[in-house]
């Protein structure tokens, strides 16, 4: 038996390599064959990206392999990290037309202690310069044995499950010891409850066992277990080393935690686990008809089943009622969620800007987090205050260089070092983390035509100058566009805002003022004209004094509302204010 799994940058060729796995290990037949096979949702088939691992068992020359798929952004290096927990080796993918990625460098160093099998993909498309990959596959893995394949057109696919089963350890079999087994991802099943995906560390479990969550310790009765053939195939039992699946009977999804050590004897001490990534970008949730929350919430929950590195927190505003406010691992991460939520559960979402969370530290030293403008104390109670840096790594060809030096030139941070790989550059760069998450990455693949590639990696909090900058509406404070900003960027930040706000706003009867301020001082400011009546178009003649009264009239109406009135907010402005 082989546990394995494939690891490249995204868009080298993983799941048409996992297609190619199953016809030729004649795992799927060619009639139900489809591309991308193992990518289950079709989401993942529109943008041609994995987003969640399937595991799949295989057999091939009388050896069982067991194969799991990864994703490749790196807002989803977390599922990465859980695959590598079950498997001991790695087929690390390379795409000749792109070489080394930023991606790539970074999964190395994730998968470090297994074995890695070097493979260059797409040899069939015309003009790649082989040579140079396998050269700087070569220097960065000291090694010259590298397979040469195309997924694409089934070429050499063979050589690379050989060298698994040359090269990739069998996993231990400690059949005597008492069951363990470590849970590295789950589903939900409304008849079978949730779905355990496990490795057997030790010992095995039979299907008419019972079970223990080692963080519950209440007894749950085997539903069914099994194998992923790639489908769920039952079984009547799996021992030390399989990867499998046990469907729980567990109807609250929060019962089980990614990471959860599930046992036959409640007494036994549990494995390791994983340490639960936390996030720091963060957005709020709404649904776009306030009676739909429960909705809402109880799609979160069955999300956060088998993405452990989504987290919410209930989270009211006047207009759009209650949602949440959720935590992610990047901007994809936010997107990927949502539209998941907007296709699965036929879900109209409002999603708010994406922020950092921060850190304020008070006159008597005292730390804490601050994850919306909303928690932001009054300034005169800070003493000072933090915000996450992250380690950018960013390959791309030399002849970018000036361009990607005149791009971080524009954002606050820290250059760190040049590498040269073959003929690509690696800028390591450090920057706080706000900068990176708005369109940053856009401007690096633009300024280099697509040709670059970026990674990041959190760092720790450092100091910084931030300030909440308030929005005013007619006078009304309106906390949902508050923002947490450096203060050397809040007048540029401010009026980008209430521009934003003009445009996006209906005119009212009255005259209103759009204010950005930060503590009682307005660093900008829009206005937005009053709706214009024509009280005087049923006179006739020339009774100027007539008309002067009734426009004297509707001026002083006008101002009585002005005075009185609160612009009721859309909850279509929300959606155009924060995606801007």
């Amino acid at each position: 038996m082989k546990n394995f799994c494939i690891l490249s940058h995204i868009d080298h060729g993983k799941s048409t390599l996992a297609d190619r796995f199953l016809e030729s290990t004649g795992t799927v037949s060619k009639d139900k064959m489809q591309d991308q096979y193992l990518d289950s949702m079709d989401l993942e088939r529109e943008r041609g990206i994995t987003i969640k691992m399937r595991p799949c068992r295989m057999n091939y020359k009388g050896e069982v392999l067991n194969l799991i798929d990864t994703p490749g952004h790196v807002d989803f290096s977390y599922e990465v990290s859980r695959a590598l927990a079950a498997v001991e080796g790695a087929v690390l993918l390379v795409d000749v037309s792109k070489g080394i990625q930023a991606q790539t460098l970074a999964n190395l160093e994730l998968a470090k202690d297994l074995i890695i099998i070097p493979v260059l993909n797409k040899i069939d498309l015309p003009n790649v310069k082989i040579e140079e990959n396998l050269k700087e596959v070569s220097n960065l893995l000291k090694t010259d044995d590298i397979l040469q394949i195309s997924a694409k057109k089934g070429i050499n696919i063979e050589s690379v499950l050989d060298a698994v089963l040359q090269k990739v350890p069998e996993p231990e079999k400690e059949f005597k010891k008492p069951f363990k087994a470590l849970i590295f991802d789950s589903t939900y099943d409304p008849f079978k409850g949730v779905i355990a995906y496990i490795r057997v560390v030790q010992g095995k479990i039979s299907s008419d066992d019972k079970i223990f969550l080692s963080s519950d310790k209440k007894e749950n009765k085997i539903k069914e277990l099994g194998y992923f053939s790639p489908d769920f195939s039952p079984q009547k039992e799996l021992i030390a080393g399989e990867i499998g699946y046990i469907a729980t009977g567990i109807k609250e999804p929060g019962k089980i935690k990614i990471g959860d050590t599930i046992l036959k004897n409640q007494e036994e001490k549990p494995l390791p686990g994983y340490q639960e990534p936390k996030p720091m970008v963060f957005a709020n949730i709404y649904h776009e008809d306030p009676n739909k929350f429960v909705v809402l919430k109880e799609a979160l929950e069955k999300l956060k089943l088998n993405d452990p590195s989504l987290v919410f927190d209930l989270q009211n505003n006047e207009a759009l009622g209650r949602g949440f406010r959720c935590g992610f691992l990047g901007t994809l991460h936010i997107e990927i969620v949502s539209q998941r939520l907007e296709r699965e559960y036929n879900l109209n979402l409002v999603i708010s800007t994406p922020s950092v969370v921060y850190k304020v530290v008070d006159k008597k030293g005292k730390e804490e987090l601050i994850y919306s403008p909303a928690d932001f104390p009054d300034q005169s109670l800070i003493s000072s205050t933090k915000e996450p840096w992250a380690e950018l790594k960013i390959i791309f060809p030399t002849q970018y260089l000036g361009k990607v030096t005149e791009i971080l030139e524009t954002i606050d941070g820290k250059y760190i070092e040049t590498d040269y790989l073959g003929d690509k550059v690696i800028i390591i760069y450090e920057a706080p983390l706000r900068e990176i998450i708005q369109d940053f990455y856009e401007k690096i693949k633009g300024g280099t035509q697509g040709f670059a590639s970026l990674y990041y990696n959190i760092l720790d909090f450092k100091p910084g100058n931030l300030v909440k900058m308030d929005v005013l509406i007619a006078g009304n404070l309106e906390t949902a566009f508050s923002k947490i900003v450096p203060e050397k960027k809040a007048y540029e930040e401010g009026k980008r805002m209430v521009k934003k706000l003009k445009e996006s706003l209906p005119n009212q009867q009255f005259e209103v003022a759009l204010q950005a301020a930060l503590g009682g001082k307005i660093i900008a400011r829009e206005t937005i004209s009053g709706r214009r009546k024509d009280v005087t178009g049923d006179l006739y003649g020339g009774d100027y004094s007539r008309k002067r009264k009734l426009l004297e009239r509707q001026k002083k109406g006008k101002k009585e509302l002005k005075n009185k009135g609160r612009v009721n907010i859309p909850s279509e402005v929300y959606l155009k204010v924060f995606k801007s």
